[in-house]
């Protein structure tokens, strides 16, 4: 999510850190529980439709009370969040961390107006182990490489997504979910991982950011529109074809070079993964560095043995997610019918665990010096003026007498919630051997936050967080075990499925 689209955008169950379920969220039934009040008010007969007179009297009734007067007042005004921030909240959650990793990585980065944060966030978290290998003071990784052919890739996805759905009606929800989004910029960390994995990684300066990487609507408006209509052509060409694939191969080829020729003449031709290019840098000392290698080959290389010991002992491309969905059995492998960017390659993976397990694994994580991707719903509870995620930091109740109450689970099923946005952790402040606030590295550029920081109070943690990118050496011999299973598949509109 870019910081332009955050405005369109309960409690943690502690237990011993196990992956044993826990039952008021696990299960529908006692996810749906509302509790009882202690007295009804009485009500009219039901009607079913709206009276005016009954809404005139309930006007009336309202203006009587001068705190609604007031409120009035003010929210006729100015924006409510800002009358109903408290200031409590915005004291209590301050930049100070007991725990914060030494190397956070510079400069602070800036998504401008597109969806690739899930990018921001994974690049920045892999530039701290580049970071590390070769005595950097700033660095940057270029998320418009990585855009450019997650753009490609996924117009292939759709494709051969819609070619194995042309026996599913076109109305029906899956080809019409299909249609909602064939190359929306969001992503997950399993989709990063294989544009890594095929295309490697650049440095900013050798690739960087075009106006429309900067600023996708257009390039998204006309690929979405190029590809609903060769959509339509595929399964019209289908249904008169029974070899699909060997029939429609050529046709569809095509399709994806008018992507790529939108891609390159608005993006830039990016460099050739299997190309040698040339790097060269000041390390800290002010000395003067080169390095050639082709993409693939620069990536390949935070794997040897120096770059894994200058990074802790961690290899990047062997972290996994952890997810908090209370809707599903902890301890469950879960995936996503449909979801990815490269065909035959891995799909999206989610190890599901409680939040006090998830949190443990983060502690340990930033104890260790290394950063942390998390998916969450950032438009929550949030001000990005001031950097604070905090349920506490908006008194709602206080000024619209409304209470919102939905426990985490309930706002997964009702669609109120879903991973929105992509971040990194890099500090947290323990008090009692408990978590109290956590460091968050935006991708919104220094103005928004203090230059660039945002503060997580960990309640809106618990409420607001699903997943976090973690290393196999931070969780149980158990949790890793969960990878070994057959995983649950999701439906494609699952809220697991939403791209960060």
């Amino acid at each position: 999510m870019s910081a332009s689209d955050q405005t369109k955008a309960q409690s943690s169950t502690k237990n011993d850190g196990k992956i044993t379920p826990e039952k008021d969220y696990v299960y529908v039934d006692k996810a749906m529980e509302i509790p009882k009040a202690e007295s009804l008010p009485d009500y009219s007969s039901c009607s079913e439709t709206l009276s005016i007179s009954t809404t005139e009297k309930w006007q009336v009734k309202l203006l009587q009370d001068p705190k609604n007067r007031l409120a009035l007042s003010s929210f006729t005004g100015t924006d409510p969040k800002q009358v109903l921030t408290q200031r409590f909240a915005q004291i209590a959650d301050t930049q100070s961390f007991s725990t914060k990793i030494s190397l956070e990585g510079a400069p602070i980065t800036n998504q401008r107006s597109s969806g690739r944060c899930w990018l921001f966030a994974a690049t920045n978290v892999f530039r701290v182990a580049i970071m590390r290998r070769y005595n950097l003071k700033e660095f940057e990784l270029s998320q418009a490489y990585l855009f450019f052919w997650d753009k490609l890739e996924k117009a292939n996805f759709f494709l051969e997504q819609i070619l194995d759905t042309t026996d599913e009606d076109l109305d029906g929800r899956l080809v019409q979910t299909l249609l909602a989004a064939p190359v929306g910029d969001g992503g997950q960390w399993d989709m990063l991982a294989n544009l890594v994995e095929k295309y490697g990684l650049v440095p900013q300066h050798l690739y960087p950011d075009s106006h429309n990487a900067m600023n996708s609507g257009l390039i998204n408006s006309l690929i979405t529109t190029k590809l609903r209509e060769d959509a339509l052509e595929l399964r019209h060409l289908a249904a008169r074809n029974d070899n699909i694939k060997s029939s429609l191969g050529s046709v569809k080829d095509k399709m994806i070079r008018e992507i790529h020729l939108i891609l390159t003449l608005t993006l830039g031709p990016p460099p050739n993964p299997t190309k040698d290019m040339t790097w060269e840098f000041y390390d800290k000392e002010d000395k003067f560095k080169s390095v050639t290698a082709t993409p693939l080959k620069f990536a390949s290389e935070l794997s040897s043995e120096a770059s894994v010991e200058a990074n802790r002992g961690v290899d990047v491309h062997e972290l996994f997610s952890l997810v908090n969905d209370p809707r599903n059995q902890y301890g469950d492998l879960l995936s996503v019918s449909r979801l990815g960017n490269i065909v035959g390659m891995r799909g999206v993976r989610y190890i599901n665990v409680d939040m006090r397990t998830m949190k443990r694994a983060c502690i340990a994580m930033l104890k260790a010096e290394l950063p942390i991707f998390f998916g969450s719903d950032v438009g929550k509870f949030s001000d990005s003026k001031s950097g604070i995620m905090d349920p506490k930091l908006i008194d709602y109740e206080l000024g619209f007498n409304v209470r919102l109450g939905m426990t985490k689970a309930q706002r997964l099923m009702a669609g109120e919630s879903a991973m929105t946005h992509a971040m990194v952790l890099t500090a947290v402040h323990i008090v009692d051997e408990e978590p109290v606030r956590w460091r968050v590295q935006n991708s919104w550029g220094e103005s928004a936050g203090t230059k660039g920081w945002f503060v997580m109070s960990d309640h809106w943690m618990d409420e607001f967080v699903y997943q976090a990118v973690v290393d196999p050496q931070f969780v149980s011999e158990e949790i890793k075990d969960v990878l070994k299973k057959e995983p649950k598949l999701l439906p494609l509109w699952d809220p697991m499925g939403a791209l960060a």
